[in-house]
């Protein structure tokens, strides 16, 4: 069983290379998404500080809003960083993987980037659109992911791969389940703005601030979901459990 040091040994030994760089890009992806979700986290208590001004809370909110740029494109990219590291694996060839193929996903996945860009960005007429068209590819992805890896788990042997990848499908449903979970963690937030908005204006009271702190707490089972499957699909990748591929 190889552990995360030995990949990287190994890798440093070839130099580097496509499989090498698409190792890293997998790695920063990890590292800034779950990295960067904790500080979020850390921002949004300050923001449920009814006692604090609302200066202050304003001032929490915008960092809290910086912060979510990196798992925002982190869970973005993360999907084409691990095509390309099947690509340029021995899964690359079990699957049938071809050069366009992995263009195409890249294509898609930097569209999808630049849409989610147009949307954070706001202050347009189409930011409606922008959020829309966001919102709708998280849940086809969702969906499409789930449903792969659910016939990657039961199927003896997925698409003719017969070195049981059923590791990759767990990994898979790990990744749509956390699409899945920020997409409900937006519709939790949903009464969020509207309750700040006015405690910008008109000050704090009682509705205000259930609008703003219902909305955090009802997200955060949603953040933990993400969390856990973050750092279950960084264990499937490493150990690879029951696949005899070597």
């Amino acid at each position: 069983m190889s552990t995360l040091p030995d990949v990287l040994a190994v890798e440093a030994a070839h130099g580097l290379n496509g499989h090498t760089v698409a190792i890293i890009l997998h790695i920063l992806l990890f590292v800034y998404w779950l990295g960067g979700d904790l500080g979020v986290y850390y921002s949004s208590r300050f923001i449920i500080k009814p006692e604090l001004q609302p200066e202050t809370r304003a001032v929490a909110a915008k960092i809290m809003v910086g912060c979510d740029m990196a798992p925002r494109f982190s869970l973005i990219l993360f999907g084409a960083s691990g095509l390309t590291l099947m690509y340029y694996g021995p899964l690359g060839e079990e699957f049938f993987l071809t050069g366009w193929m992995l263009a195409l996903a890249w294509v898609g996945t930097l569209a999808w980037a630049a849409v989610s860009l147009a949307e954070a960005r706001g202050g347009s007429r189409r930011t409606h659109l922008w959020h829309t068209a966001d919102l709708w590819v998280r849940y086809l992805l969702s969906a499409v992911l789930v449903g792969f890896a659910i016939y990657t788990i039961v199927v003896s042997e997925p698409f003719g791969v017969d070195t049981n990848p059923k590791w990759l499908g767990a990994k898979l449903l790990a990744y749509g389940l956390c699409i899945f979970s920020g997409v409900m963690i937006r519709r939790a937030l949903k009464p969020f703005g509207p309750a700040f908005g006015k405690l910008m204006t008109t000050g704090s009271t009682p509705e205000v601030e259930q609008g703003i702190v219902g909305s955090i707490r009802r997200s955060e089972p949603w953040v933990y979901c993400i969390w856990f499957m973050v750092l279950a699909a960084a264990v499937l990748g490493v150990i690879k459990p029951g696949s005899t591929a070597f």
